[in-house]
């Protein structure tokens, strides 16, 4: 039977993070303590004026299809957040609500991609990215950036890689897996090459130096990929959004009629509560997150962990562990099993991520200090600190 089945689906790579997590909670089961620290999702509730928002939209019988695009409420609501933010204007019939941000990066590649079409992005990189494109048909076109580089594109590396192929680059600031933020002069400088670029927007909100910007901001003929899941400790509702230009907007509605039809109704109004009643709850993640980050960072490097700098966004930290290990995906799983500490391989973010590991900070301080305790005892056990 399995003949049947298409290349495409079988060679689509696994999400290692998923591995990792999928292992975890089997011993998890075996009554062992994990600490989980592989895993990119707020331990946060979901803001209560969000909450009590959604189960009154509930109430309401907001249970329905919507238009595609999404209610229009919401999708004003954007415009006006994304203008008080960052200065910047658009219309609403740019945007189309999604159910999550995944669906939002498929639709913008296949509405791009042709057989062997490249995208261009970073390695290391967010690993759907490059799975989406080679999904539809496309190439990935990595680009291999460092520690020294804030793991971020230049233009100068850009600009040898260009080619009739190439359909668009893509950015993400703050950055999975590093928590590190693009210069604006950078991201101005990539907006001019005339080239389209995708800017996926996931992680603003969540930023400890600086502040974030917006592609929109140098170039309004950008793609915006961003969404609900991360700054507002709302992954399981499944809410995003994606704007365009206005020429692209019909074909990618199409798509999303075929495919998706629209994202969840109720979703939507809490979504729109969340934007206009949320931030200082999100103000407080962002804050407890830092203290996190200001104690992992140098507990880390204590560790022998080499980190160039502390991240800037997000709440993820790239390591390098080549002072431990040459195999960073058995480095990853020794410290599952015999650790108890959850943490992903950097190869899942790419080739250039062979030889760090990820760590997520969604996790309150006292397990992240568990953690820590948990790998020196393991590292000093093994006689490798």
């Amino acid at each position: 039977m399995s003949s049947n089945i298409t290349n495409k689906a079988l060679q689509i790579p696994p999400f290692i993070v998923m591995e990792v997590l999928e292992r975890a909670r089997v011993l998890e089961k075996q009554g062992i303590s994990i600490v989980h620290m592989e895993v990119g999702e707020p331990d946060f509730n979901t803001p209560e004026c969000v909450i009590r928002a959604g189960c009154m939209a509930l109430k309401e019988g907001k249970t329905h299809y919507t238009h595609s695009q999404g209610i229009l409420p919401l999708r004003e609501t954007i415009c006006e957040d994304y203008k008080k933010r960052y200065g910047v204007l658009f219309d609403p019939d740019q945007v189309i609500v999604t159910s999550g941000t995944s669906p939002a990066l498929l639709m913008i590649f296949a509405s791009m991609l042709d057989r062997d079409d490249e995208i261009i992005m970073t390695n290391p990189y967010y690993p759907c990215y490059a799975n989406m494109v080679q999904f539809l048909g496309g190439k990935p076109r990595l680009i291999p950036v460092s520690p020294g580089e804030n793991f971020h594109l230049t233009p100068e590396k850009i600009k040898p890689v260009l080619s009739g192929k190439t359909k668009a680059i893509i950015i993400n600031s703050p950055e999975n897996p590093t928590g590190m933020c693009m210069a604006p002069m950078i991201m101005e400088e990539i907006a001019n090459l005339g080239v389209p670029v995708i800017s996926d927007e996931i992680y603003h909100g969540i930023r400890y130096e600086g502040n974030d910007h917006s592609i929109l901001e140098f170039n309004p003929s950008a793609f915006v990929v961003n969404g609900f899941s991360k700054r507002y400790a709302m992954t399981g509702w499944r809410l995003g959004y994606l704007i365009a230009p206005k020429d692209w907007i019909e074909p990618i509605r199409k798509i999303q009629q075929n495919f998706f039809i629209s994202a969840s109704d109720f979703a939507q109004w809490a979504g729109l509560t969340a934007l206009k009643e949320a931030q200082e709850d999100v103000e407080r993640m962002v804050r407890t997150y830092r203290e996190r980050r200001d104690y992992l960072y140098p507990a880390l490097r204590e560790l022998g962990f080499d980190i160039l700098r502390p991240p800037e966004g997000a709440f993820y930290l790239f390591a390098n562990c080549q002072k431990f290990s040459n195999n960073a995906y058995e480095f990853a799983f020794n410290i599952l099993e015999h650790a108890h500490v959850g943490i992903t391989p950097g190869i899942d973010f790419g080739s250039m991520g062979e030889g760090y590991v990820r760590f997520s900070y969604a996790n309150s301080l006292e397990n992240i200090k568990e953690g820590v305790t948990r790998i020196r005892s393991y590292l000093e056990g093994q006689g490798i600190r």
